[in-house]
Parts: structure tokens; sequence; C-alpha cells
């Protein structure tokens, strides 16, 4: 089958993998190189950089309305797009182009956690259980039909990044399950039950002790590894990378032993933090010879 992939970031990549070890891949589309480091080269992105090691044709377009980059996506005569976190928006035109449209693998089980948050999201909501969908692309935000899905359970002290790496490894084997069985039914997403995945943004990220436990272990696994959950610690800023509920009681903010910290009620006991300027590390490791205040803020 002739495949067209688009996409950008590392969740991406096994997908791409997946899909060229059984498929031609015609091209790769993915965001245009960006700067980083401390010389602000361009780096490509991780999908760029896969499928350079694959021997791939990479396109970089900053945008797909002009007419000339829709005809270029045409010639190509790809049988299906597969479209994974790409982060542009495909114009109708794209989306029509291949013989059987594109196809999306969203990480979450639509209709809830459409947009652009879904892993975060599950785990800030304290949803039991998140998946992938494989969908038909329509013009909406992710509205379109349902091919298939998988589910799995988050785990009690799971973080975004591990379900992360776990929803992408789920997904490349669900597309190359997809792309075995076309052309397949696809079932409208029901109208109940739809959520949005807003963006995280960062003014999220610090922590308030006077809420309950359950809801700052949430808030410190949801946003680890990014953008982080934080506190100051004796003044200094501290992310909170890792948690769990555990047992204690005392006053919001209170450091109680091994580094468990009291909430508004309950509290959570913190399995990896990073101090500024430091890596992360295991709250055994971390808390050798720093002498932690009574109270954190």
């Amino acid at each position: 089958m002739r495949v067209i992939f688009m996409g950008t970031p590392d969740f991406s990549v096994p997908a791409l993998r997946a899909i060229a070890a059984r498929h031609q891949v015609v091209a790769v589309y993915s965001q245009p190189p960006r700067a980083a480091g401390r010389g602000q080269k361009p780096r490509p992105s991780p999908v760029h950089r896969a499928a350079d090691e694959l021997g791939i044709a990479v396109r970089t377009p900053a945008r797909l309305r002009d007419p000339e980059a829709q005809a270029e996506f045409a010639a190509l005569q790809a049988d299906v797009a597969v479209v994974v976190a790409y982060g542009l928006i495909l114009p109708q035109p794209v989306l029509d182009a291949p013989r059987l449209g594109c196809l999306n693998i969203h990480a979450s089980i639509l209709p809830r956690w459409r947009g652009a948050a879904p892993i975060h999201r599950a785990i800030l909501a304290g949803d039991a259980e998140t998946g992938v969908a494989i969908m038909q692309m329509e013009a909406g935000l992710d509205t379109g039909p349902v091919l298939d899905l998988a589910r799995t359970a988050i785990g009690p002290e799971e973080t975004t990044g591990g379900l992360h790496d776990r929803l992408s490894e789920m997904g490349a084997g669900l597309i190359v399950e997809v792309l075995a069985r076309l052309p397949l039914p696809a079932t409208a997403q029901p109208e109940a039950g739809v959520t949005y995945a807003a963006k995280i943004d960062k003014a999220e990220a610090r922590i308030d002790w006077t809420r309950p436990a359950v809801e700052v272990d949430r808030q410190i696994r949801g946003l680890s590894p990014f953008p982080g959950a934080w506190c100051e610690i004796g003044g200094e800023r501290v992310k909170l990378l890792g948690s769990r509920v555990t047992e204690g009681s005392g006053a919001p903010g209170t450091v109680l032993p091994g580094l468990a910290i009291a909430c508004g009620s309950g509290a959570v006991q913190v399995t990896l933090a990073q101090r500024a300027g430091k890596r992360a590390l295991p709250v055994e490791e971390l808390l050798r010879g720093w002498d932690l205040p009574a109270r954190v803020a």
C-alpha cells in the first residue's frame, strides 16, 4: 500500500517505523526544523530524523493551504495518509487526495478528550482508563468516525510520560492492524461524552497544597515530565515528577517523613523530584544531605 505519513514528535515515531516495515511510505510530512540548543541551529523533528534513517523523502511545508503544496501532495497518488500529532491543519483538498482518505491516531477513547493534550487531561481528570483511536479524518477537530480503538488502564502511579510511551506503541500496533484490513466500516462518534483536552498552560503547574491529596497527586503525575508541577521548598523552586497518595495529615504544605507532604485532606508521597539546575532523582537519593524545611509553599 502507498502511504503518506504525517507526524512530528517522538510520539509519532513508532507508528512510522511500524508502517514502513510493511508498506511503501512514499513521503513523510513533518513540521519544519526549529531552532534549538545553545547555538539555536535548526533541528529536524524526531519524525524527520527517523525518516532520514529509513531513507524516506521528507517534506516540511510551513502550511498546506497553498494550491502548489496541495498539488504536490495529490501527485504522490497515495492509497492512504496516516496522521499522528502532525501539528498542521489539513485542508479539505488534502483530506480528499488519498484514495482511502486520511487516518489519524489519537491518544484517547474518542469522543472523550478531543484536542491537543489528551494524555495529560486523562490523568489530571482521574480517568481509570484511556486508549488510542484510529479515526477517519474530517474537517472538524477530532470529530471523524472511528475505525478501531484499543483501551488500557491508567496505573495508580502512572505519569503522562510513561502513558505517552505506552500509547505510542499501542497506536503503532493498532494502525498496522487497521491498514491490513482496509477498507473498514467506520462508526460515528456519539454526541454524548464529548470532552476537549485543552493545551496545557504552565500556569496550571504550581501546586496548591490546600487541595485534596488525590487532586495534587493527579496534578504531579499528569504534568510529568512537562511542564512539571512545582512548589517552593526552602525558597527553591522544585519540580515534583512522581507521587502517590499516602496516609498522613497536617496543615497544608507540612513536610512529613520521607518527603510526604500534607494536603487539604490526606497527603502525597513524592517519589521523584528535580531541584533547579539538577537532574530528576528518586526521593531517597534527593534527600541525602538536604535539610528540608518544616513546610513547603
